[in-house]
């Protein structure tokens, strides 16, 4: 086969504030024919999370920060177009994170992983509610925050990706689920068609009298993403024995400078006084326990108790940009790059 043309994004310097092309690189090479070992995957579609915002950075953080002259990282999903692995074979669909990039030429399939992709599935599922994300809303709410039957469960950035599969985890689990989320669109979204109790618009409600209308016995489980003044106003109504889920900090992220940590909330004496659990985590640390959690969810998703939504840029050289979306509350569901056809 001749040599396949790949494209990628490579990080030219750190970003401060919000991330633009002029901190990347559009890098044209050229990838042979796989050598003995080594798989050719087409990317298909790549994952867009807040956490590229952190990688890109080199602040402390849970995985070694991308370098200068890297690739970016980033969960991607493609498929296979030749392999030189006997683990491997053309049409194979295999899911990892080698980045912002069109191609990927992995050395002894390292990277890879197959996915059993089941017939009607859409490959978009397989990076939404059947992968990280919806793996992350699943342990996060039921090992962390572990809902009970008539308790009360908040979600902030609930119109995003994580947020809105935690809301109808817990309206499975029997709890009243009540979504924050930034405009008048995305909360009629959570109610009418994810069965959200109810929702708020952080941008115009007042959120102290939004919040005590819409959790009169207070909040039980509180699944943060957001951090700033919408976690300022959720402490002040946390339960004895509340526990949060610590997911992320999006509101914060722009403003890292490698040095800089986020400050707490405002209302932190309510951990003391209610006995909070706050335990933050991140989704590689249930990575062998993904296919408990990928069965149950595909058949929720099967019987239509769970359904999901995902906001797909097509081109990968519309990465940088996109990204940006997450930021500024422009996406609703999984925000993910569609880099090259399914087909």
């Amino acid at each position: 086969m001749p040599e396949t043309v790949s494209h990628a994004w490579v990080l030219k310097r750190r970003p401060q504030g919000r991330i633009s092309r002029d901190d990347y690189d559009w890098v044209e090479s050229r990838l042979p024919e796989p050598g003995p070992g080594q798989v050719l995957v087409r990317t298909v579609y790549l994952s867009l999370d807040p956490t590229n915002r952190i990688w890109a950075s080199d602040m402390d953080q849970y995985m070694p920060p991308v370098e200068r002259g890297e690739v970016m990282r980033g969960g991607t999903l493609g498929i296979v177009e030749a392999s030189a692995n006997d683990g491997f074979a053309p049409g194979d669909v295999v899911q990892g994170i080698w980045g912002w990039q069109s191609h990927y030429l992995a050395d002894g399939g390292a990277g890879l992983t197959k996915m059993p992709v089941a017939p009607g599935v859409p490959l978009d599922a397989y990076m939404s509610v059947l992968g990280a994300t919806g793996m992350t809303a699943y342990f996060g709410l039921l090992d962390i925050g572990k809902p009970e039957p008539g308790e009360t469960v908040v979600v902030s950035a609930a119109a995003g990706a994580v947020g809105s599969i935690v809301g109808q985890i817990a309206k499975i689990k029997g709890c009243r689920a009540v979504g924050i989320a930034g405009s008048a669109d995305k909360c009629r979204h959570l109610i009418e068609d994810l069965g959200f109790d109810a929702a708020i618009n952080y941008k115009t409600d007042d959120l102290d009298a939004a919040l005590a209308k819409a959790c009169p016995d207070g909040i039980d489980v509180y699944f943060e993403n957001t951090g700033g003044v919408i976690s300022d106003a959720v402490f002040k109504k946390l339960n004895l024995h509340a526990r949060v889920p610590l997911c992320g900090l999006i509101a914060h992220y722009n403003d890292f400078d490698g040095h800089t940590g986020v400050q707490g909330p405002q209302n932190y004496q309510q951990v003391l006084m209610n006995r909070v659990l706050i335990k933050g985590f991140i989704i590689i640390d249930y990575f062998p326990q993904f296919p408990e959690g990928i069965a149950e969810m595909a058949g929720w998703l099967a019987a239509g108790k769970i359904h999901y939504r995902t906001d797909v840029v097509d081109g990968l050289e519309n990465a940088v940009e996109a990204v940006n979306r997450l930021f500024d509350g422009a996406n609703t569901g999984k925000l993910l790059v569609r880099c090259s056809p399914e087909a």
